[in-house]
């Protein structure tokens, strides 16, 4: 099972709206639409399945976006009672309502900065 994240820009909002939210919930196990037009979803289903599913659905001028999730993926307040009834152990740190899968190690430059050009 992977998590995708589903999102799309209709050109006319308010045509197949409902149906296209209607469909992108039966596509997936379970599902959480953090934003209007933003979704993520369980699946067994590749990202070409989903496409092929929801294209009909879809005008030329509108725009779909369909990616998988990896465990760097970071979530929101939005989405964390969701995610965290399918992992367990993920929890935020401190009075944070955002948390990084796994929680990335702070950057370090050892490279010198180097110094602006003057202008002639």
């Amino acid at each position: 099972m992977r998590t995708l994240i589903i999102s799309y820009d209709l050109a006319q909002p308010h045509r197949n709206k409902h149906i296209l939210a209607q469909q992108i919930m039966a596509i997936g196990q379970s599902w959480a639409r953090p934003l209007e037009q933003t979704w993520y979803l369980r699946t067994e289903a590749r990202e070409e399945q989903i496409e092929a599913q929801l294209r009909g659905l879809l005008d030329p001028d509108d725009g779909l976006l369909i990616q998988a999730t990896r465990d760097e993926a970071v979530l929101t307040n939005t989405a964390l009672r969701w995610f965290r009834q399918r992992r367990a152990g993920v929890e935020t740190g401190g009075d944070t309502n955002v948390i990084a899968f796994p929680m990335p190690a702070p950057f370090v430059d050892d490279q010198q900065e180097l110094p602006l050009a003057e202008a002639c």
